[in-house]
């Protein structure tokens, strides 16, 4: 672990001439997305729709926080699994172009790649269906020794054997550990959060396990050992509780083109800016701005900023 990243407090302003130095690991889903653009959502009966635009693209939570780690200048690692499918050979493929380490990207011969399909409507509003893959659960071939390399992880909920191993094995290098609470079952949560750092919710993912979305529903949280949980809300910002205090960072407005990935992009900047050093209202501001820079481009990936790029639009707004 470089101890500097994770002891010393900098500002966002120094975060460029550190993050070449920071490492990340992010475990969990990678999905193949296939996107479909309409006029408007469907409504909920059977119908059909025109789409004027369809394309294919690498996605999955802690998949999409990877590359927005490299994008940031960042040193990103996705440790996952996929099937020996051409859905898995083009998103390792995917992986390598954006400059992420997919030694850790097993791919089974036995199993089956996961995959999305997103319908956007002209707002930037989604609605997405995901099959989430056919792996095996064990997480016995993970090289956990290299996680001394990192500056923090991160992990999604979707493969619970691997994440209790990640951050098992972090929280005993006191290494931060970020986890990018999307919907679960509650088990998954009771399982992680006790070595979890930094939780991060859905709104949707917080309403089912704590019974409802509001801030007050976030120190009840605190019981697992938490040093922060948050919630994101989209256009309303992100709330969060740390040092019992309850925080909160509004969002940054912009012309919103496609929302999708903008949770994962979050996450993604947030381990960053936690493993290069900021302190969390700092690390708050940083994401929120980087997912809202997202935002105004067409899918998950494409708009995910440089780091200069979001300091200078930082620097734009109050």
């Amino acid at each position: 672990m470089n101890s500097s990243t994770t002891r010393d407090r900098v500002s966002p302003v120094d975060l460029p001439s550190r993050a070449g130095r920071v490492r990340v690991v992010c475990l969990g889903l990678s999905a193949l997305d296939q996107i479909w653009r309409v006029d408007r959502l469907f409504t909920g009966q059977s119908e059909k729709i025109r789409s004027p635009d369809y394309t294919t693209l690498g996605g999955g939570m802690a998949a999409n926080a990877a590359v927005t780690i490299a994008r940031l200048g960042g040193s990103a690692a996705f440790w996952g699994r996929g099937g020996a499918d051409p859905a898995g050979y083009e998103m390792r493929s995917a992986f390598v172009a954006e400059g992420v380490d997919v030694e850790n990207f097993r791919l089974f011969f036995e199993g089956r790649s996961s995959v999305s399909g997103i319908i956007v409507d002209g707002s930037g509003e989604r609605q997405i269906v995901n099959f989430r893959g056919l792996y095996p659960e064990v997480a016995d071939w993970l090289p956990l020794e290299e996680v001394r390399q990192a500056s923090s992880v991160l992990a999604d909920p979707r493969w619970v054997e691997g994440a209790a191993a990640l951050f098992g094995k972090a929280r005993a290098l006191r290494i931060p550990t970020v986890l990018d609470g999307d919907v679960a079952d509650a088990e998954v949560f009771e399982r992680l959060l006790p070595l979890t750092d930094h939780a991060i919710f859905s709104e949707p993912a917080l309403a089912s396990f704590a019974g409802s979305a509001s801030d007050d529903s976030l120190p009840t949280l605190a019981r697992f050992g938490c040093r922060v949980v948050g919630v994101t809300r989209g256009q309303d910002g992100v709330s969060w509780y740390e040092d019992g205090c309850l925080n909160r960072q509004a969002s940054y407005l912009v012309d919103v083109v496609d929302t999708t990935g903008a949770g994962d992009v979050f996450h993604g900047a947030y381990a960053l800016a936690i493993g290069g050093g900021l302190d969390v209202r700092d690390a708050m501001a940083f994401a929120a701005a980087t997912a809202a820079l997202k935002c105004t481009y067409s899918g998950g990936r494409a708009g995910i900023p440089s780091i200069n790029d979001c300091l200078a639009f930082m620097r734009t707004k109050p």
